[in-house]
């Protein structure tokens, strides 16, 4: 791959490149949409990810052409000029990340950049986060900033929030920045304080199923809904001493839900305070090498992003409902910010070619056209490679 893009990289711009780079997706094992919430989330960095070849320059121009959006063509930006403009598309989040850098006083110069990702876009798996973070990773490394990747992956998260406007919370980028091969993370978003797991899924794998329904997130209800949590949040603040809903238990929830007179936004906070819960108890259960808990909490999860977060949709109902039927599957529940994208399943080695076989002819006869299924290794955060 890396000797391929190098090639590409000086027919585009002429010249050599001189480092190479990796930034991995991401799946969420479990814990979704508690993460702007102030609440745990157990993700772990996938070896799916964007590959980018570089070459520093001794100007502020930026030149940065993706062989995913070759249509595009090169996008060039100045340093001193960088605004969000729609007709660069993907470069904005590259942009993002480089203004809110030198915002916060770190010194760049130019480069010109290829990048390739194999994380289908639009699928869930943090294509624009693994984006994000891998040009922190860049800038840090040819510019010689002394930031860490902490302070990146904060970095990255405002570039999405500030620059391309999705308030994404700061899951996706900290797990791309943090990364660690065949662990995953259980971190706690409202004090950024993370434990590494070890992830033994022994005879049983990690099954990516991608419903091949794209969705922006800009354009989803994304942002609804956690416009949704915030207002479950005034209302709750006013009877109980909490700086997020994830401060609540499910017990303290119910003792002061009824304050809450929208059942919409009451089931809203629910899923929430109750996901929360479920991340906690699945931590403890792999820690306990109980995969058959960690299974039925998976599912659990499911539930109450179908039931109550309503971000499932028919295209990831009918996979994972398809999934929880087969032999040989632990568990099963989307990933992600939903709308369309992923589902997961833990899935027996033996059993995993049947799965498929099965998910996609049921996916395909109800749906219309086949899911891809990607078979999911725990890898290590965004890097310099050789």
């Amino acid at each position: 791959m890396l000797e391929r893009l190098r090639d590409d990289f000086k027919k585009v711009f002429e010249v050599e490149c001189t480092t190479n780079y990796f930034s991995p997706g991401r799946v969420n094992l479990i814990g979704e949409h508690t993460d702007y919430n102030g609440g745990m989330v157990f993700p772990c960095a996938i070896t799916y990810g964007t590959y980018a070849v570089v070459r520093k320059r001794e100007d502020r121009i930026v030149r940065l052409y993706s062989n995913n959006f070759q249509n595009i063509g090169i996008v060039e930006v100045s340093l001193d000029a960088l605004v969000f403009d729609k007709k660069d598309d993907w470069a904005n989040y590259a942009k993002g990340v480089m203004y809110f850098l030198q915002e916060e006083g770190y010194n760049l110069t130019g480069f010109d950049i290829l990048l390739e990702g194999n994380i289908p876009n639009g699928a869930g798996l943090s294509s624009s986060a693994s984006l994000e973070v891998l040009i922190g990773t860049i800038c840090k490394e040819e510019c010689n900033l002394s930031i860490d990747m902490v302070e990146i992956v904060k970095i990255s998260q405002k570039a999405e929030n500030k620059f391309i406007g999705v308030n994404c919370g700061i899951m996706d980028q900290f797990i791309i920045g943090m990364g660690k091969k065949n662990h995953a993370i259980a971190l706690n978003t409202a004090t950024l304080e993370y434990v590494y797991a070890p992830v033994q899924l022994d005879d049983a794998s990690i099954v990516i199923m991608n419903t091949n329904k794209q969705r922006g997130l800009a354009d989803s209800k994304y942002n609804e809904r956690r416009g949704e949590c915030e207002e479950a949040l005034a209302i709750l603040q006013k009877h109980k001493d909490i700086q997020t809903l994830c401060d609540l238990s499910v017990k303290e929830f119910e003792e002061i839900s009824h304050y809450i007179k929208n059942e919409v936004i009451l089931k809203r906070a629910k899923h929430a305070i109750s996901e929360n819960e479920r991340v906690k108890e699945a931590i403890t259960a792999l820690e306990n090498n109980d995969i058959t808990t960690f299974g039925k909490l998976m599912n659990a999860s499911h539930i109450s992003l179908r039931d109550d977060y309503e971000v499932t949709g028919k295209e990831l109902d009918t996979l994972v409902s398809s999934a929880w039927k087969q032999d040989g599957v632990i568990g099963a529940r989307m990933t992600g910010a939903g709308f369309g994208g992923c589902a997961i399943a833990l899935v027996k080695n033996d059993k995993i070619e049947e799965f498929k076989t099965n998910v996609s002819k049921e996916y395909t006869e109800v749906i219309g056209y086949a899911p891809d299924f990607y078979i999911a290794s725990i890898g290590d955060g965004a890097r310099k490679v050789c």
